[in-house]
């Protein structure tokens, strides 16, 4: 029997009708016949009960008053199982985290004791030094030479499996040591901050050889499935070309040595490819735990070799790995440890720094790693069908189709069909030729007589190019939302006859525009890290008389980096062209851009221009020096772009097509430098022609307007300013949505708070492309034109709460809108100022 306690405060009756402060009693019947309904529909309407109890004769002897009653506390049980169990995910994810935390401050004072311990070894050795002689010390050094030389610390290794075995046990103690020991001194990686919602704890190394990174997370997966996803390195590391198992042994305490050979990507086309030979060493320990652990085979351990390949330089991978631990409750611990020697040598010296940083060894590897698991934990959580009618794991996989396509174009290797064409005299671009099967099926480039005739080969025209004070970030957003400063119509669509043309089949989408691009937005990472979209091209196809050539051309789009507040962190904008109706098999030729920051290892702070306005704030209203200091950061800012563009064509067409691609890929490095040059730091200035930053004297005064403008019209003040708090500081970090549109015929905006720049999802720099009617759906832009004479009679209006839309087209809620006239000194009308507040994103 089941008894639900009823609010009512009617009289009872015989019939089971509620007493006053009793209990109803259901029988195991009615309650099955009320579970049947709720599960169907948990808020039932009056006439949904009434006709419940003319459907269930075991019911009419309950008043529909009772059965409201039933439902409001079951939907309450319902919402407080959710709750509950929603807290107890927390806090064992917050266990887990503080788990962590404190097995971080355990190694850190062991390795505060370590370090006190040799600062005294290091002191007593000086006094020491001094003491003695010249003639003993000199004796002292060639002994100790001598010493090291004739009993080295790591003796040779035989290949032999009891050989491998000892390689493997001494690599699981030396990578044991770096996860949770002292071998590594781990500093932590700038501006990742460690909390219940944050990737992990991330290290980077100090003052190791090569390269090193650290991070410790929390996944929602077992040991053994975490194990198996990392093992398969190529399906999470964009970068990693392939790694074959050449060999397998069976260890006798029930561990797995594999013998592995792995290629990785070059980045850019100035640097050769990289290799390792690999020993992996898989076993459990004593406490449970689940170690992969691994290290380069060289000559000096006497184990099986591999032979140099051609066109890649061989890098050492020292001991590196991962610890699996299971969590309470599910899930694992996890401890990631990448140590490199990336042979920083074989690359030209500007670019070094690609080779020599921890950091981007971090995001590249190490996080990439963990962000990768905690996405498969969450698809298998909540598999839920998202844009293009596609599950997670389908976009995904078309994401790494995309990265993988530009990085053998950028290589180009060989192996896979690739042969380089004669220079034209000018080696700025390089053009590669595959005709090889592979490459080419299912493509088709031209339209004769209405019927398509197959390719025979791909064409690829790349080039890689320094650059100089500007954040990647902000030039790879500039050459997203405005593809026609750089992007030819014609070989737009000449790329777009390469796959087959039909029916188109969009799904109902919510889309930004940029510069005469509709964008459709499929789907982002779960730290925003990445994005896909589809990007549609109105009315560009030349073959619009063809009705097999639609006139719009379809781009799936993979970009990644555009996160300004990330420290130095690559930035890569992939597309190709797609079918309209698009199939999970469609072929693919990506294109793109890839931007990689070369001072991101000695950068601690991030060169984007929203930081710097924000720590120039902090100045007060000193404007001149905040915009001086701005310039200075952002000054010695270098990073490599490399360009990869590929074209489907008829071998016959070859000379053609070189020349136009030649051609094509130079303009768009001329556009590039045009482009880095205006978003330059030192063109922001009172006379650049561009939107004076907040910090100088403009920005403080159009401040004072806006609070000016409010009290004036209000009676009441809109910002609370604390002591000598400047007004524009407090307008900039207040909660709310604050921005500035122009008083013309098609009002554009021309200021925002972080907030405001936040919930429109743009940048200072864009900020002036988005006009006022974009930002409403239908019902705000009729509320708006009835309205907004009032705001030029009256000075303000209020308007309830509805939907905005950002520049990447995503719908933000807000409680309620208030609009109101800024006036200057002279009293007369300068902009329109809104104010969006408790935004958020639906």
């Amino acid at each position: 029997m089941m008894a639900v306690t009823s609010a009512c405060k009617s009289g009872s009756d015989s019939k089971g009708s509620m007493d006053n402060g009793k209990y109803v009693r259901y029988t195991p019947e009615q309650v099955e016949a009320l579970e049947r309904l709720y599960h169907e529909c948990p808020k039932p309407s009056s006439m949904r009960r009434q006709q419940l109890i003319r459907e269930c004769p075991i019911l009419s002897n309950i008043e529909p008053k009772q059965i409201k009653v039933w439902f409001q506390n079951r939907r309450c049980r319902e919402k407080q199982r959710k709750e509950a169990s929603r807290l107890q995910g927390v806090n064992r994810k917050l266990s887990a985290m503080n788990k962590l935390l404190m097995e971080e401050n355990d190694r850190l004072q062991k390795q505060v004791s370590q370090l006190v311990y040799e600062n005294s070894y290091f002191r007593q050795q000086t006094q020491n030094a001094t003491l003695a002689t010249t003639d003993t010390s000199c004796e002292s050094v060639v002994t100790g030479g001598q010493h090291h030389l004739t009993d080295p610390q790591h003796p040779p290794k035989d290949a032999s499996p009891a050989g491998l075995l000892s390689i493997a046990e001494e690599t699981l103690t030396e990578f044991l040591s770096k996860a949770t020991g002292t071998a590594v001194e781990w500093v932590q990686m700038p501006g990742m901050k460690p909390g219940p919602d944050s990737i992990g704890i991330v290290a980077i190394s100090h003052g190791c050889t090569g390269v090193a990174a650290r991070a410790c997370g929390l996944v929602g997966l077992e040991p053994t499935r975490v194990a198996e996803i990392l093992k398969d390195r190529p399906s999470w590391y964009r970068d990693c070309r392939s790694v074959d198992i050449v060999n397998v042994l069976a260890t006798g305490n029930g561990g797995t040595i594999e013998l592995l050979y792995m290629q990785l990507y070059a980045p850019t086309t100035l640097a050769p490819a990289r290799d390792f030979w690999l020993l992996r060493y898989t076993s459990v320990l004593e406490d449970g735990s689940l170690v992969v652990c691994e290290r380069s085979l060289n000559n000096t351990q006497n184990g099986p070799s591999m032979p140099p390949t051609q066109h890649f330089v061989r890098a050492e991978m020292l001991p590196s790995g991962y610890l699996i631990r299971p969590c309470e409750g599910g899930g694992s611990i996890i401890h990631i440890v990448d140590h490199m020697d990336l042979e920083p040598w074989s690359v030209p010296e500007v670019l070094r720094p690609l080779y020599e940083s921890s950091m981007l060894l971090s995001q590249k590897i190490t996080m990439a790693a963990l962000r990768y698991l905690r996405q498969i934990s969450q698809e298998l959580s909540q598999p839920n069908v998202t844009g293009w009618r596609r599950r997670p794991a389908a976009l995904r996989a078309l994401g790494q189709r995309l990265s993988r396509g530009f990085n053998e174009a950028v290589n180009g290797f060989t192996d896979e069909g690739w042969s380089m064409l004669e220079s034209d005299g000018i080696d700025d671009v390089t053009l590669l030729v595959n005709s090889s099967p592979g490459k080419t099926m299912g493509l088709n480039v031209s339209f004769a007589n209405g019927f398509p005739s197959m390719s025979s080969a791909v064409l690829c025209a790349k080039a890689s190019m320094l650059l100089q004070n500007v954040p990647p970030a902000i030039l790879l957003r500039f050459l997203r939302e405005h593809r026609s400063e750089w992007a030819d119509n014609g070989i737009d669509a000449y790329a777009a006859a390469a796959v087959k043309a039909g029916p188109c089949s969009l799904p109902v989408l919510q889309a930004g525009s940029f510069g005469g691009q509709v964008i459709l937005p499929l789907a982002h990472t779960i730290e925003h890290e990445e994005f896909l979209e589809v990007i549609k091209l109105e009315n560009m196809s030349p073959y619009q008389d063809d009705m097999i050539m639609p006139g719009d051309i379809f781009l799936l789009q993979l970009c990644s980096g555009v996160d300004e507040n990330s420290v130095g962190t690559c930035a890569e904008l992939i597309f190709g062209p797609i079918d309209a109706s698009f199939s999970d098999d469609a072929p693919i030729l990506p294109s793109g851009f890839r931007i990689i920051p070369l001072d991101s290892g000695t950068d601690t702070s991030s060169p984007n221009r929203t930081l710097d306005l924000a720590s120039a704030l902090e100045v007060g209203s000193a404007g001149s020096r905040a915009s001086g200091n701005l310039t200075g950061q952002c000054g010695s800012t270098k990073s490599v772009m490399t360009i990869a563009f590929q074209f489907a064509f008829e071998i016959h067409l070859q000379e053609n097509v070189a020349s136009m691609a030649r051609q094509y890929v130079r303009s768009i490095i001329a556009s590039v430098q045009r482009v880095a040059l205006a978003l330059s730091p030192s063109q922001f200035g009172p006379n650049a022609g561009l939107q004076p930053l907040p910090g100088t004297p403009e920005a403080q005064t159009l401040a004072r307007w806006i609070f000016q403008s409010y009290r004036y019209f209000l009676s009441v003040d809109v910002l609370k300013t604390e002591g000598s708090e400047s007004v524009l500081k407090t307008l900039w970090h207040h909660s709310d949505a604050i921005m500035c549109c122009s008083l013309k015929a098609l009002p554009v905006f021309t200021f925002a708070n972080q907030a405001g720049l936040d919930m429109l999802e743009t940048t200072l720099v864009t900020l002036q492309d988005i006009t006022l009617e974009k930002i409403f759906d239908d019902n705000g832009r009729k509320t708006l034109c009835s309205e907004f004479p009032q705001i030029m009679q009256q000075g303000y209006m209020f308007l309830q709460d509805g939907i905005c839309l950002s520049s990447m087209g995503r719908p933000a809620s807000y409680e309620r809108a208030v609009a109101w006239k800024v006036l200057n000194d002279e009293e007369t009308a300068h902009c329109i100022c809104f104010m969006f507040i408790n935004w958020s994103f639906v």
